[in-house]
């Protein structure tokens, strides 16, 4: 036979050659599923991040007449934020700004006591009131005398004897008004004056206090995340008008079953990925907590075992990392977490 002849009768192996390895690619594909059962990739840990936000709100009900932010804007702890109208608590101060000049009043005059002229006016009258008593007593001495020679009645002898003792209970008058109008009020009087007046002040400080909640102040340094209310609504007392939130408070929360909290009891250092800011952040548990809601639990078998509850983690970024911010996305490999 020719060479040609030889070859042709010769089977060819190229067939086999791809049998076997479209064998081998299919065994190996199915020894791949198998193993990925078997060993199913850990999936990493999502949480979010979150930060503590304010309520700025009001103490006292008003109109809103000014807002002074803008969301995004950034707020120092006691900056104004907001002005609410309130013009009854303004009216409700002059009035009792008035009673606190009458109780002061009042309490001046009693720790004065009377005007010079008064007293003045009684000396004068104690004068009148001692000379007409001398003017009857001597009346009254020679009346007596001549009643006893029998040349007076016994009728007049009473009269002058009668004008006699109303001349010395004037005197008596005079001088305990006199003396009334030196010594000033009584004790009490003045200490319920002064009472009074304290009352008078207290009573400003309460309206004043109320009066300069008009100028709603932020308590904490922020950013201004919402603007709740605008310039002309009417704000409730202890209605939020904007929300401030802390950015540099901020930590991350993640909800993990019980089974995985071996590794991230508090005081535990992980390595955190934010895709939102590109960079890995040390972060460190602080906080674990169960959830509270029920649905939270998870059955380890579905025959027998006991229930897995979810628990609350939170993280605290271990230093300041700037560009964190509410709602980011925190992962953390599980291999990670030791």
């Amino acid at each position: 036979m020719t060479e040609r002849q030889n070859q042709e009768q010769t089977p060819s192996r190229l067939p086999l050659a791809v049998g076997l390895l479209a064998t081998a690619a299919i065994l190996a594909i199915v020894g791949k599923g198998w193993w990925d059962a078997e060993h199913p990739a850990v999936p990493p840990l999502v949480g979010t991040m979150d930060a503590k936000t304010l309520s700025v709100s009001a103490k006292v009900p008003g109109r809103v007449a000014d807002v002074a932010v803008a969301e995004g804007s950034l707020v120092k702890a006691g900056e104004v934020v907001a002005t609410i109208a309130i013009p009854e608590v303004e009216a409700k101060l002059e009035q009792v700004r008035a009673v606190e000049r009458a109780a002061l009043a009042r309490a001046s005059l009693a720790d004065e006591g009377a005007r010079s002229q008064q007293i003045d006016a009684a000396r004068a009258d104690l004068s009148r009131a001692r000379a007409a008593r001398d003017l009857a007593r001597k009346s009254w001495q020679r009346v007596d005398s001549l009643y006893k020679d029998g040349l007076l009645p016994a009728q007049r002898h009473d009269e002058v004897r009668a004008q006699l003792r109303n001349a010395e209970e004037t005197v008596k008058a005079a001088e305990a008004q006199l003396s009334a109008l030196e010594e000033g009020a009584r004790r009490q009087e003045k200490e319920a004056a002064h009472a009074l007046a304290e009352q008078a002040r207290g009573g400003v400080t309460e309206v004043t206090s109320l009066a300069s909640e008009k100028n709603v102040r932020s308590p904490v340094s922020g950013e201004v995340t919402r603007v709740v209310m605008e310039p002309g609504e009417i704000a409730p007392a202890g209605f939020p008008i904007v929300l401030v939130t802390d950015l540099a408070d901020s930590w991350a929360v993640f909800n993990v079953r019980e089974d995985e909290l071996v590794n991230l009891a508090v005081g535990t250092e992980v390595t955190a990925k934010v895709p939102a800011i590109g960079k890995d952040v040390k972060m460190t548990v602080y906080w674990v907590n169960p959830r509270g809601d029920y649905a939270t639990w998870r059955a380890t078998r579905q025959t027998s075992g006991y229930d897995l509850r979810t628990f609350e983690v939170r993280l605290r970024p271990a230093e300041g990392t700037e560009g964190l911010r509410p709602g980011m996305s925190v992962i953390i490999e599980r291999n990670g977490v030791k």
